[in-house]
């Protein structure tokens, strides 16, 4: 492993510090919301209100949609240094139907939308065959998308998509305003980074002089490999519950962390007593940055890509049905507890707000 920043040095990069300042996105997303004053009319479906949520809820007659947009980020540059493009293809559809599954919606459609300065044969049929295995494992189709030739705006390629998502079988949305006082906690293990941090991930591989060659201690593939693991997807597990109705709350933790579980419901205390230790890249990003660990938990899933709120009375059901499909290593991370805001006890962490 590369040098590690001392602690007699500069103070520990920060995600803000590396160029992304949520405080400065939160006011600007801001901005624009109060600029969006048009209401169209009833014979074009209402909205279901989920201010803050994961994805956008729309009634059309006796039906609920839910859409959702989202994009692959900086790790894309990654992928560049890499020349490595069928992950980020996987990614990109993840990150858009892990959305939809936290508003309890089924993935039915995708379209991605890729910018680049000049459309490379190669580099789109490898994303082509990561989007394809994302797709077959969210079962969503390939609803279209666009290709955009923009050699002024970006400086080699740039990815997002938009996926759609529907309730069948008269199940409603789950958006979190049901959670109660005493409910558990499960978590769902992530594969990595994901999609998230890879600004700061990056400034920290440039100023510790790290190469994307080296390895980790107790990992088998280079750094380089390990950062562009895929983003899991959690459709199947998650879509079991939900058919079980035995969520009363779901959670992506993507940008913001562990913050996003304020977007539930803002009048419990989501306590997060039994998290798992950093382990693998977590342990290794945490060594690196030293960064405080409120930092990092709202940077990073830390290990847990995935939560999902239960009563605690069907805890052990919906441990059994995630074990069934796939999630053996879920495990109980915490309950809901009178308060407000995210807490992690043995970490000092206290979060107020998403």
């Amino acid at each position: 492993m590369g040098p590690q920043m001392s602690p007699s040095g500069p103070a520990p990069l920060t995600y803000a510090g590396a160029g992304v300042n949520r405080g400065a996105v939160a006011t600007a997303l801001s901005n624009l919301l109060r600029s969006v004053r048009y209401h169209p009319p009833s014979t074009r479906g209402r909205p279901v209100a989920a201010p803050g949520h994961y994805a956008g809820l729309l009634r059309l007659g006796r039906e609920t949609l839910a859409l959702t947009t989202d994009g692959v980020g900086t790790k894309l540059v990654l992928a560049q240094q890499l020349d490595r493009w069928e992950e980020m293809g996987e990614d990109v559809v993840a990150v858009n139907v892990n959305d939809l599954l936290s508003v309890g919606a089924f993935p039915a459609a995708f379209l991605d939308y890729i910018a680049c300065r000049n459309p490379q044969p190669r580099v789109f049929a490898a994303l082509g065959r990561g989007i394809d295995r994302g797709l077959r494992l969210s079962q969503c189709h390939l609803a279209g998308g666009e290709t955009a030739v923009v050699p002024d705006l970006v400086h080699f390629l740039d990815l997002s998509g938009t996926a759609l998502g529907f309730y069948p079988d008269g199940h409603r949305p789950v958006t979190g305003r049901d959670i109660r006082v005493g409910d558990t906690l499960i978590g769902l293990p992530s594969s990595g980074f994901h999609a998230n941090g890879y600004t700061l991930v990056r400034r920290l591989l440039e100023t510790s002089g790290i190469s994307l060659a080296e390895r980790i201690s107790g990992e088998r593939l280079p750094l380089g490999r390990l950062l562009l693991t895929p983003t899991r997807i959690y459709a199947p597990p998650v879509e079991a519950l939900i058919r079980k109705r035995l969520t009363v709350g779901l959670a992506h933790i993507s940008g913001g962390g562990f913050r996003n579980l304020v977007r539930l419901h803002p009048r419990v205390e989501f306590c997060l007593d039994a998290m798992p230790p950093p382990q693998g890249v977590f342990q290794w990003v945490a060594a690196l940055s030293e960064l405080p660990p409120g930092e990092l938990y709202q940077t990073f899933n830390m290990g847990i890509g995935f939560v999902v709120v239960v009563r605690s009375r069907r805890e052990s059901q919906a441990l059994e049905v995630l074990a069934d499909h796939g999630e053996a290593k879920a495990r109980v991370i915490g309950q809901v507890k009178r308060g407000r805001g995210v807490t992690i006890p043995h970490e000092g962490i206290r979060y107020q707000s998403y």
